[in-house]
């Protein structure tokens, strides 16, 4: 029987809630499809930044480095300041192990209302690939004159031609396997006269390598634009670090919920391993009340499984995830039902 091993770090707030749910949907699965799952768990975070002064140990990449992959459920506390907490534990593992695309599929399922109502179930189905190891979130900058009336803050954005043209590069190929076959590149070249140009540059190049993809090139409020007036026309959407981060958040809203927003870091190398987490944040306001949506940590189950070749127990979580949302009767109260996680959990696994 094939084992996985998984390094579990639940984190924050609702983390341990969602991940919980998660790795019992993943045991299901495995148990029917003939595998099996090893969680090892590690209790990093915002607790053992008040206990040690940082977010995870010295070594934490060390530990992490021989799993076959990474569930992380959410980091944040409201007495740290976020760059502490992303600076602390996410970004490192990013960049330590080269996670160099994030992946963010945004579906309107049936059963889900999008905020634009005229949009029905199926209609919007896309995919942010962003750059997840350099451009605006490049560590490159200082203070001058810190904390003093004329204090000056230099931030750097860094694109290299290697790092756009590797994850541009993944989202042509990820949209051959796609419907529509489509890739959009989002920039901001005339106003970002050298990073994004080189950007620009990188992509026109990448796409002559793939004549059968369609493609088109959107400056970032234009493309924030046409997610709202649009969205069905996306496919595969590529952009920076930080446009990435914005438009993905948007999509996950137009499709419904940020309860359903499941995301991967890859190194599609495999030379280390990937990182799969929700996106909704820690959530302090309800943490500890049992009603947070495991919904995206059990997608990022799906994403999980698919990435270490468990093809058919991923589709088969993804497909349970479509029926509860389908048939309604179980519900958290983000999608406007009155269920807890544990049901919502239970609901999933009666349909695997």
């Amino acid at each position: 029987m094939q084992n996985y091993r998984i390094q579990v770090i639940a984190g924050d707030g609702i983390g341990g809630e969602v991940t919980a749910c998660a790795m019992r949907v993943m045991e299901k699965a495995a148990a029917r499809h003939g595998f099996r799952m090893i969680f090892e768990e590690h209790d990093w975070g915002s607790e053992h930044y008040f206990r040690h002064g940082r977010m995870m140990p010295v070594h934490a990449l060390d530990t992490l480095r021989p799993a076959d992959a990474i569930l992380l459920g959410a980091v944040g506390h409201p007495d740290i300041p976020d760059h502490v907490t992303l600076h602390g534990l996410l970004l490192p593992i990013r960049r330590g192990f080269d996670q160099y695309v994030n992946v963010r599929p945004a579906v309107l399922y049936p059963g889900v209302e999008s905020p634009l109502q005229h949009f029905p179930p199926r209609e919007i189905d896309m995919v942010v690939i962003r750059e997840n190891t350099e451009g605006e979130y490049a560590p490159v900058g200082g203070f001058v004159h810190q904390n003093q009336a004329g204090e000056v803050a230099v931030q750097s954005s860094v694109f290299t031609r290697h790092g756009c043209e590797r994850v541009i590069r993944y989202a042509f190929e990820l949209a051959g396997k796609r419907n529509k076959k489509r890739v959009t590149s989002v920039t901001k070249s005339n106003a970002q006269a050298y990073g994004m140009v080189l950007w620009d540059r990188v992509f026109q190049s990448v796409a002559r390598e793939f004549p059968e993809i369609e493609t088109e090139s959107l400056l970032v409020d234009a493309a924030a634009m046409n997610f709202v007036r649009r969205p069905h026309s996306f496919d595969v959407v590529v952009a920076s670090n930080l446009f990435g981060d914005i438009l993905s958040d948007l999509s996950a809203i137009v499709a419904g919920s940020i309860g359903l927003a499941a995301s991967a870091n890859l190194d599609p190398s495999r030379r280390s391993p990937s990182l799969f987490e929700p996106v909704h944040g820690s959530a302090p306001d309800i943490a500890g009340r049992g009603i947070a949506n495991p919904l995206a940590a059990i997608l990022c189950a799906s994403m999980l499984l698919d990435h270490l070749g468990q093809g058919a127990a991923a589709a088969a979580i993804e497909q349970a995830v479509r029926r509860v949302l389908a048939e309604g009767a179980v519900r958290t109260p983000d999608l406007g039902g009155s269920s807890g996680s544990a049901e919502v959990r239970d609901a999933v696994i009666a349909c695997l």
